[in-house]
């Protein structure tokens, strides 16, 4: 039987302790029903994934005792999703592109986008729970910038950003990928509005940029984040790969 999974803070050692926070303390007890004794995994994105056994429940508060490390720490592929947040849907982009392994998230304000601004703490959260529900050993980090220049001038000179190219003059991205290399990637996906003019043109302008059409539909911003991420994934190899809980 599956685990209940937890992300903690802190390293996970043999025979350590370890204390939940409030919110997870209330979700275990109340939520969960677990009771001291029972075994559930943690994970802290650096030291793999750990069997740990409730030692103590308070009013407020559940202690673990570490038991031993199940399974070795596993990073997600190196992919980058930069996006602009969107109404009523931030956090479904943010959720699915951690189920799908991006290591960073990178939400940037662009001309057309109707949300100027992101509850960091909520979404980091939001993050946490999905890597918690998908069996990665990691959280990808959340960074925010404020327009798409900005983003376009601390972008990592090694790292290819393809961007979703609405107005139809991307390449087909099965053309684009075909002779790219393995490597360091990111993608890009706008707001509901689709890029300015002007953000266009700066786009075009990055040596380091490459601009892929979305099919014959219009999809809507979240699909189009979703889309792209399962399709570069594929060709990265990382759905070639099992889940570690298969063997388990």
């Amino acid at each position: 039987m599956k685990l209940i999974r937890l992300y903690v803070a802190g390293s996970l050692l043999p025979d350590h302790s370890v204390m939940l926070n409030i919110g997870q303390s209330h979700y275990l007890t109340h939520v969960m029903r677990v009771r001291e004794g029972d075994s559930i995994a943690v994970f802290n994105g650096h030291d793999g994934e750990w069997r740990a056994e409730v030692a103590a429940i308070a009013k407020k508060s559940v202690t673990l005792q570490l038991q031993e490390c199940v399974a070795a720490q596993k990073n997600s592929p190196d992919l980058w999703l930069a996006f602009a947040p969107i109404k009523n849907k931030t956090y479904l982009v943010v959720e699915k592109a951690v189920e799908l392994g991006v290591s960073a998230l990178l939400a940037v304000y662009t001309r057309h986008a109707v949300v100027k601004s992101i509850n960091r703490e909520k979404l980091m959260a939001h993050a946490i729970e999905a890597a918690e529900q998908c069996e990665r050993h990691d959280v990808p980090i959340l960074e925010e910038h404020k327009d798409l220049s900005y983003l376009l001038a601390a972008w990592p000179k090694d790292r290819t950003l393809l961007y979703a190219d609405e107005s139809g003059g991307g390449t087909n991205l099965k053309v684009l990928l075909l002779p790219l290399p393995q490597g360091k990637y990111g993608i890009l996906v706008g707001p509901e509005g689709g890029f300015s003019a002007d953000e266009q043109q700066l786009l075009r302008l990055q040596p380091q940029v490459k601009a892929f059409g979305m099919g014959p539909r219009i999809l809507r911003a979240d699909t189009a984040a979703v889309a792209a991420l399962a399709c570069v994934q594929a060709w990265l190899g990382d759905w070639e790969e099992q889940p570690h809980y298969a063997s388990t």
